[in-house]
C-alpha cells in the first residue's frame, strides 16, 4: 500500500510509471538507511568504522561516532517512510556528506560514486514525492 492509500490496482494513478517509480524509490530509501542504521551497532554487513575518516570522527572513537550515526540513519529511513517529500532532501544531504567523508578519506572512491547514485535516487524521490506524497 503506498503512503496515499493506493492498494486498488484499478487506481488509475498506481499504473502510472511516474507513480511505481515513486513507490519503488519511497521504499528503497525507507529500507536502506534502516538497515544500515541498525547494522552500525553490530558490524554484520560490514566494520562500518573502516568508512570513517579523521574529521568526521566528531566523538572521538569511530564505533560510538558509527553508533551515532546509525540512530540518525534510522531517524531519516522514518522520516522517508511518513513524509519523502521533506526527508529525500535530508537523506540526499545525507549521502553528500558520507561522499565528501570518503574522499578525504581516500581508498573507497567506488563507494563514494556508488553514493552519488544514491544521492541522485534521493533527489528523484523528493522530485516525485511533490506530486505523490500528499
Amino acid at each position: 500500500m503506498g503512503t496515499n492509500g493506493c492498494c486498488n490496482p484499478s487506481d488509475d494513478r498506481c499504473k502510472k510509471p511516474s507513480y511505481q517509480a515513486y513507490e519503488i524509490l519511497h521504499f528503497a530509501f525507507a529500507l536502506v538507511p534502516l538497515i544500515a542504521g541498525v547494522d552500525k551497532f553490530f558490524n554484520i554487513l560490514t566494520n562500518w568504522a573502516q568508512y570513517l575518516s579523521a574529521p568526521f570522527n566528531v566523538f572521538g572513537n569511530a564505533q560510538t561516532t558509527m553508533m551515532v550515526v546509525g540512530v540518525i540513519e534510522i531517524i531519516a529511513a522514518v522520516g522517508i517512510w511518513l513524509k519523502p517529500k521533506y526527508f529525500s532532501y535530508v537523506v540526499a544531504a545525507w549521502l553528500l556528506a558520507i561522499i565528501i567523508n570518503l574522499l578525504v578519506l581516500g581508498d573507497f572512491y567506488d563507494i563514494a560514486l556508488r553514493d552519488f547514485g544514491l544521492m541522485l535516487g534521493a533527489l528523484a524521490l523528493a522530485r516525485l514525492s511533490i506530486k505523490y506524497d500528499a
